[in-house]
């Protein structure tokens, strides 16, 4: 997991720093340095020269940058500000093309986020169950009850609008935006809000947040497919084609009803009642620590659709894919600055970003993730903060609108300050998540 976040990483950052270094080369303004990390207190892993730039891969794995001539950035080299302008020099452009240099790492990374989604979409198109087979309604986790939503409620719309994805009943949109879900339970139709806090419920759960939600499979009915050979399943005598109809006299129809009963009985005995062919007949079996009894299910038969895409035709459904990632992360952040989600359970370090990352290698899910973090770089550089691209660019702007450069002294100063805060984000974000950690 973390080889696989220092790759993803490391590609992202390398193409963000040279959409910097492309522009100030197209605008004749000299590079000293290019670094993948940080080269603190002088000291690199590996560096070398080429045509007057030394291109290098620091110690300190939290980022990397380029360092322009004449630019107040995180070296906080006064020396090269000592003299007169020179016509190489960041400082002595204008104003415009300085802030083109300063959003070509954030550009960068959009068009990377965009290009990974629409290469995805072309290699893999999209798949999903239509919301008309799910039947017999949908699996309410806790959280979902908690709003009022039940197991067997009928989702017909969304805003009014009706779905024909199921998966759209998890889309961030549905928590972002605090949607409305029309349900129909049986002769009663009804409407439930999402409320706008209820992200704070599903960023607890982490990764089961969503499924505690509203699972991600419809209710469906189920029977034994095949048993772990030696296992409590087999030990009970459970057999291909049994269909559980009660566990300790409680009827069961849908497999989430059968899950719900074995997590109330962990590590306990029960008696299973069992259809099969048309005999009926009883059964002791033991329930694991981990409420299972050790068998394959067989489900109705849900027939996802896929979408294959051309060239062409996967561009816009990838961007939008990309898009969508930036504008729910802007939307979160959003919340954040207005309390209603708490930035200790939404603020992510490195070490919950490496744990989404399978343990194994998968190249869809090393892509999608890596586009994932691309737009989430893309959105965090253009915060208003200094220190980053999003700070560089409201002091230019400041500039072309006064028609007054911001003083070196200033500069510095909010250099300095941008700093802090990034350290302080860093300090909270990996204590937060070494706390939850331990806590677990």
């Amino acid at each position: 997991m973390v080889g696989q976040l220092l790759l993803g990483l490391s590609i992202l950052v390398i193409l963000h720093e040279f959409g910097h270094f492309i522009a100030a080369r197209a605008f004749g303004i000299k590079v000293d340095k290019f670094y993948l990390f940080f080269d603190a207190w002088g000291f690199s892993l590996f560096k070398f020269h080429y045509k007057g730039v030394e291109y290098g891969v620091g110690w300190l794995p939290l980022g990397g940058y380029v360092k322009i001539a004449g630019m107040i950035d995180e070296s906080m080299d006064k020396e090269q500000l000592a003299g007169p302008p020179q016509p190489w020099e960041f400082r002595s452009k204008p104003a415009w093309q300085r802030l083109i240099v300063m959003l070509g790492g954030i550009t960068v990374n959009i068009f990377v986020g965009i290009f990974i989604f629409w290469m995805l979409e072309l290699k893999y198109g999209d798949a999903y169950i239509p919301a008309s087979q799910a039947k017999y309604g949908i699996v309410a986790g806790p959280i979902g009850e908690k709003i009022g939503l039940r197991s067997g409620d009928q989702v017909v719309s969304i805003n009014g609008k009706p779905i024909v994805r199921f998966d759209e009943l998890t889309n961030p949109k549905v928590f972002l935006d605090n949607a409305v879900l029309n349900i129909r339970r049986g002769n009663q139709l009804l409407n439930i809000t999402v409320p706008s806090t209820i992200l704070n419920d599903i960023s607890d759960k982490e990764s089961d947040g969503l499924e505690q939600f509203i699972s991600a499979f419809p209710r469906t009915k189920f029977c034994v497919d095949s048993v772990i050979p030696g296992n409590n399943a087999a030990k009970a005598g459970l057999k291909h084609g049994d269909s559980i109809l009660a566990v300790n006299g409680n009827n069961i129809t849908f497999f989430d009803q059968l899950q719900q009963q074995l997590n109330a009985q962990k590590g306990k005995e029960v008696q299973l009642t069992v259809r099969r062919n048309n005999d009926l007949m009883k059964l002791t079996a033991q329930v694991t620590t981990e409420g299972k009894l050790g068998f394959a299910t067989k489900v109705d038969n849900l027939v996802p659709v896929h979408i294959g895409y051309g060239f062409f035709a996967s561009f816009p459904v990838g961007a939008t894919k990309a898009w969508s990632n930036f504008t729910n992360n802007a939307k979160g952040l959003g919340k954040i600055f207005t309390g209603k989600l708490s930035a200790q359970k939404s603020i992510a370090s490195p070490i919950r970003i490496a744990r989404m990352y399978s343990g194994q290698f998968d190249w869809f899910n090393f892509w999608r993730l890596t586009g994932f973090i691309s737009m989430v770089l893309a959105l965090m550089n253009l915060l208003p903060i200094p220190a980053l691209d999003g700070g560089h660019a409201v002091f230019l702007v400041v500039e072309m609108i006064t028609g007054k450069p911001l003083s070196d002294k200033f500069l510095e100063r909010a250099q300095i300050v941008g700093f802090v805060l990034l350290l302080c984000l860093m300090v909270f974000a990996f204590g937060n998540d070494i706390i939850k950690g331990f806590t677990k």
